[in-house]
């Protein structure tokens, strides 16, 4: 891997991240006290990983020393980009007023076991197994009827966005891009009416499922595929229309060559002038007993 960050300099702008190479050469870099790594990941493919604190200089570091995950990334661009909006989140919140505390109670997820105020009536709370805000019923009423919850708790995987994008000034930039990214894909509808946009193909992907749906709702689309021992370089399919499940639902059995066996966002189509109807023995276990009784 080539090294295009020179040894601990700080990028202009952004002096709370330096950039580097580990000794076994990965591109590394630091921002505050966490440690960020490009580790590689299989089919050419990488992925960001974490640490805190590694009490040595980063060109002796090594992939042991980090174990948090975060997601992939495209290439060291893609890393250098993302470690500059790592350093600015870092900058804007130490300019936020969040109180980190313990508020003996009990929530959805279970029993609080640590809380940040973000501001009054405004509440996450940690559990041992997940998390999520709490808002007070006044705080809760200023969020949008479409995406308002009744008890004002909205857990921390997707519905975090909707406090965010209504509480904008008690976020950074960064969590603010996060959330906007999250309504759009899981809430579109109400995205487009809040905001009077339309979005686009790409930009949501429950609109995106849906669109799919709808242009597929006919064609035989897997749902179960095992590569296949009886014929060789092939994958054995099971196929419904429109990929729906269920009593009464019909299902029939592909071969599909292993070369063009990819499954896209939403599952693979069967083209059935290509991809012929097999009667033959199954590698799946539930075919297996249709056979026999």
């Amino acid at each position: 891997m080539s090294d295009p960050f020179p040894q601990n300099k700080d990028v202009a702008g952004f002096p709370a991240v330096s950039f580097g190479s580990s000794a076994d050469g990965l591109a590394v870099a630091l921002v505050d006290e966490t440690a960020f790594a490009m580790a590689p990941a299989r089919d050419g493919r990488h992925y960001l990983v974490t640490a805190w604190r590694i009490p040595r200089p980063m060109n002796e570091w090594t992939r042991g020393d980090f174990y948090g995950h975060f997601g992939e990334l495209a290439d060291e661009a893609a890393f250098r980009a993302r470690m500059v909006e790592q350093a600015e989140h870092s900058r804007e919140l130490k300019t936020l007023c969040r109180r980190v505390t313990r508020i003996p109670c009990y929530t959805p997820w279970g029993t609080s076991q640590g809380a940040t105020i973000y501001a009054e009536g405004i509440v996450c709370h940690s559990t041992a197994g997940h998390g999520g805000f709490h808002l007070t019923p006044e705080r809760n009423a200023q969020v949008h009827p479409m995406l308002r919850s009744d008890d004002g708790y909205y857990e921390e995987d997707c519905a975090w966005a909707i406090v965010a994008i209504t509480f904008l000034h008690l976020f950074t930039s960064y969590e603010r891009r996060c959330a906007e990214r999250t309504i759009k894909a899981s809430g579109p509808d109400a995205w487009e009416a809040i905001f009077g946009t339309i979005l686009g193909p790409g930009e949501s992907y429950e609109k995106d499922r849906r669109a799919f749906e709808q242009a597929h709702a006919d064609d035989w689309i897997v749902i179960s595929a095992i590569t296949s021992s009886h014929q060789k370089g092939f994958v054995e399919c099971v196929a419904t229309p429109g990929s729906r499940r269920g009593a009464g639902t019909e299902e029939r059995r592909f071969l599909v060559p292993s070369c063009e066996y990819e499954v896209g966002r939403f599952g693979f189509v069967v083209d059935p002038e290509r991809h012929h109807v097999y009667g033959g023995p199954s590698d799946f276990i539930g075919w297996q007993r249709r056979v026999a009784s």
